[in-house]
């Protein structure tokens, strides 16, 4: 192998023409593409604002873009929200017609306003009667029954009282002495004596007639066999029917516990119970409804306690009802409705105008000019029998009073929230 003999001087100008070639083509090759001739800063500038130059007009485009779509949106409104306003409803005549939707004007008018009560039927405690003994005795015999109808006067129970027969005897022997007295005469018998004698006979009697024996029963204690001292009959103090007789024969009775009740039904109470916090006054003579068994009788406030039922915290409010069929009775339940006069005229609807919103307050359907139907919130006021007084609308509105429940429901069908929740 022969070997290369390089000088040092031949190799540096190698080196220098490699050096200009790497330097120049470039240049050469990127003026060629691009068709003009720029330096390489220029170049180099240009690359690094590209980018940005790029992104600003794009920028200016969105901007451009989006200036001419408010400006459309400001002329032209989307399909369907030329005049419907949110949460409002819109029915055809035919609608309504079917649907049994009705539109009313609101005006001011008077209303009888009603206030509820419980109330309890009661015997007319006036023309009642209460059977009791007057001293400790055992019955012998009952004479009446439970719900019989029985006149003045009629026997209704027999009794036996030790104290009775002691009494019975007692007036027996001082009966004989003042008639004894009597026969004497003043000449033969001192006036001391005869008064005496005429005052024993005569507290013997008032004894007996304290313990309620009659006229008829008392002039026969002076002769009734002695096996029938101490037995003695009640009798009736009015007519009527027996609404109670809680004893039974051979049984011990205390003095002045209740054997019987009469009372005279054609005439009854009814006991209405009002809140203690009600101070509405009910006037003597005012007129009631009385509400039995689905039925309606007409009642008229006699009485009004001024006191507070310890247990219950009500005040009475006492009635009277004629019964002449008798279909009443004591201790039937029943509802009473008072009724008033409002003071001055008031905007009220039917309860079934009013509804419920989402918000859980009262609301009614409003019909606006362009016959829309809108949920509008009111305040209720005083109730009037199927009425109720409404506030926050006034007078000449038109409110739907029937079928709010389909308007609601068609309401509900589009989504609509009054509210936007």
């Amino acid at each position: 192998m022969k070997r290369l003999n390089v000088t040092f001087p031949a190799l540096a100008f190698i080196f220098s023409s490699f050096a200009q070639a790497a330097t120049v083509e470039p240049e050469y090759v990127d003026h060629t593409k691009l068709g003009h001739k720029h330096s390489e800063a220029q170049l180099k500038e240009m690359h690094e604002h590209a980018p940005d130059k790029a992104k600003h007009e794009n920028e200016e485009e969105h901007q451009e873009a989006a200036g001419h779509e408010h400006e459309k949106s400001e002329v032209e409104p989307s399909e369907g929200e030329e005049h419907e306003q949110e949460g409002a409803v819109r029915l055809t005549s035919t609608q309504m017609r079917l649907a049994n939707v009705r539109v009313s004007t609101l005006t001011k008018r008077s209303y009888q306003s009603q206030l509820y009560a419980p109330g309890e039927i009661k015997a007319n405690g006036y023309s009642s009667y209460v059977l009791s003994p007057r001293v400790d005795s055992i019955v012998v015999k009952r004479h009446a029954t439970l719900g019989q109808h029985i006149k003045a006067g009629a026997p209704l129970v027999t009794l036996f009282s030790a104290d009775v027969a002691s009494a019975q005897t007692t007036y027996r022997l001082t009966k004989a002495e003042w008639q004894r007295v009597q026969k004497m005469g003043k000449g033969t018998v001192s006036e001391k004596r005869m008064l005496t004698a005429k005052a024993e006979f005569e507290v013997a009697h008032s004894q007996l007639v304290a313990f309620g024996l009659s006229k008829q029963a008392i002039a026969e204690s002076a002769s009734i066999p002695a096996k029938k001292l101490g037995e003695y009959t009640l009798y009736a103090g009015t007519s009527g029917a027996i609404l109670s007789d809680s004893f039974s024969q051979g049984q011990r009775v205390d003095a002045g516990i209740e054997l019987m009740l009469i009372a005279d039904e054609s005439l009854l109470w009814v006991e209405a119970q009002l809140s203690a916090n009600q101070v509405i006054e009910i006037a003597k003579g005012a007129i009631a409804k009385v509400k039995v068994n689905q039925r309606s009788y007409p009642a008229t406030v006699i009485q009004e306690a001024h006191t507070i039922d310890q247990v219950t915290r009500s005040r009475v409010v006492r009635l009277s009802v004629q019964n002449g069929q008798h279909v009443l009775h004591p201790g039937m339940f029943s509802d009473v409705y008072f009724s008033f006069s409002t003071d001055q005229k008031v905007l009220a609807v039917p309860e079934q105008a009013l509804l419920r919103n989402p918000d859980g307050d009262w609301a009614v359907f409003v019909q606006d000019e362009d016959g829309e139907l809108i949920s509008t919130e009111v305040e209720l006021g005083q109730k009037f029998a199927d009425f109720r007084e409404i506030k926050g609308l006034t007078e000449g509105t038109k409110v739907v009073t029937e079928g709010a429940f389909f308007v609601a429901s068609e309401q509900a069908k589009g989504g609509f929230d009054p509210h936007n929740h």
